[in-house]
């Protein structure tokens, strides 16, 4: 079995990658892919992460997950998706690094579904709207606790990816950043999918819907009827120019209302994330996502 397991990070795509895929699950389904509900699996591998950290992984547990969500026998490809496989909010950058608990948790996955290849998908994002968005989740007041006076400049995505990959070599680890979801969503959830380019998807314009404006979105989807056939980058640049005349400013806009993050920092961190993704698309086995 091909599995799926889309990790997040949280406060990325809020869902809408899963829902999206589980919009199109009989036409995928037709295919080998199985999309199966988050409320069939989540409590329960929630449950089975908890018990593996004491130290108990029975020998029939992948059955028991396979079979709880509905499958007598294992299908083609499964796709899973949490933004808690890692963690809760507060495990998801306290002490001062991102997701202490990924590479642990990625190994319990490779004992459970040993016999079967996994693959991991995640998106990053800029910790200058991350880190605060995180915080407001968790009972700490301010962010020098949270991150036990670890200076948020000091934070890096690639620390916790090259860990992860140095850990379980055998995972290929997919990444791409949160920012440029609109303009690769198709290829996103195609890859999670593994169907080929071209595939019809209903709702894959669904996120360029939440921040184009209602005209823009009416002259985009005329544009793609007119022009069938793009290729992925040929989309990609027609979303970009139809954002650049048609965003909606007032969904977009982040607000980083934070005592101590001043425009300067924001700026820095901002610097640092282009960077730090840089260095991420340079470790072996990474497969990077760019508009």
């Amino acid at each position: 079995m091909q599995l799926v397991l889309h990790a997040g990070a949280h406060f990325t795509d809020e869902d809408r990658l899963l829902k999206c895929l589980t919009a199109n699950q009989n036409m995928l389904a037709e295919r080998g892919t199985q999309v199966p509900y988050p409320k069939d699996y989540r409590k329960l591998l929630r449950d089975i992460l908890h018990a593996a950290a004491q130290g108990t992984i029975a020998d029939d547990t992948r059955e028991v997950l396979l079979d709880a969500i509905g499958f007598d026998d294992a299908p083609d490809r499964l796709v899973l998706s949490n933004p808690g496989f890692f963690g809760t909010p507060k495990m998801a950058a306290s002490g001062g690094a991102f997701y202490t608990s990924a590479m642990r948790r990625t190994q319990y996955f490779r004992e459970i579904f040993a016999r079967d290849e996994i693959e991991l998908f995640f998106a990053v994002c800029n910790p200058a709207s991350f880190l605060p968005k995180i915080l407001a989740q968790t009972k700490f007041d301010n962010m020098i606790g949270y991150l036990d006076g670890i200076d948020p400049t000091e934070m890096r995505w690639s620390d916790m990816i090259v860990q992860m990959r140095s850990a379980i070599p055998d995972i290929p680890i997919t990444v791409w950043c949160n920012e440029d979801t609109p303009l690769i969503w198709g290829q996103i959830l195609r890859e999670m999918a593994g169907v080929e380019h071209g595939v019809p998807l209903d709702g894959e314009h669904a996120l360029l819907r939440e921040i184009m404006t209602k005209v823009g979105m009416t002259r985009f989807e005329t544009y793609l009827e007119q022009h069938p056939g793009m290729t992925e980058m040929q989309k990609r640049r027609t979303i970009s120019a139809f954002l650049d005349k048609f965003a909606d400013e007032a969904a977009i806009e982040e607000e980083l209302d934070l005592p101590g993050w001043t425009e300067d920092l924001i700026d820095e961190l901002s610097d640092l994330y282009d960077e730090d993704v840089y260095r991420i698309g340079r470790v072996p086995g990474i497969t990077l996502i760019t508009p």
